[in-house]
């Protein structure tokens, strides 16, 4: 990745923490999990309004470093109006992108912004920084009883 990408990256995660989108509670949620990073000690809510299988409205909650709220950011502001079924193959895109699996040029095209954090792939402890919202929403869709831990 050349530095004037890097650079342009780094900006993208800086302002998704400095200024998260959807950041608040949604009193009216359906779907809702809590998701727990012991390594750095993130905590990240997810709550989410799925009607007929499209997720109507997301957001999230929660304190933790750069590179994970702006991760809940990015994945709340993509997920908005996409099916179950859609959210799911994003997170599983999404998984690839950050542990490497689609290799040193990955196709960037379907990931949109989300492609900022092609670089965590470098960085192996904060893999678990940039996925614990997705593993987080991933749960709360699924609706798993118990708090999300990225170890």
């Amino acid at each position: 990745m050349d530095s004037e990408l890097r650079e342009l990256y780094q900006q993208v995660i800086l302002d998704h923490n400095k200024s998260p989108r959807n950041f608040k509670k949604l009193e009216n949620a359906n779907f809702e999990a809590e998701g727990y990073n012991p390594l750095c000690g993130d905590r990240i809510d997810i709550f989410l309004v799925v009607e007929d299988d499209i997720i109507k409205d997301i957001s999230f909650q929660g304190s933790g470093c750069a590179i994970s709220k702006a991760s809940a950011s990015l994945m709340t502001h993509m997920l908005k109006g996409k099916s179950r079924k859609e959210a799911e193959e994003l997170f599983v895109k999404f998984h690839d992108l950050i542990t490497g699996k689609l290799g040193d040029n990955p196709s960037l095209d379907e990931l949109g912004k989300l492609a900022v954090f092609a670089g965590v792939k470098e960085f192996p402890a904060r893999v678990k920084c940039a996925s614990l919202a997705w593993h987080t929403m991933h749960s709360a869709l699924n609706k798993e009883e118990k708090v999300i831990s990225t170890e």
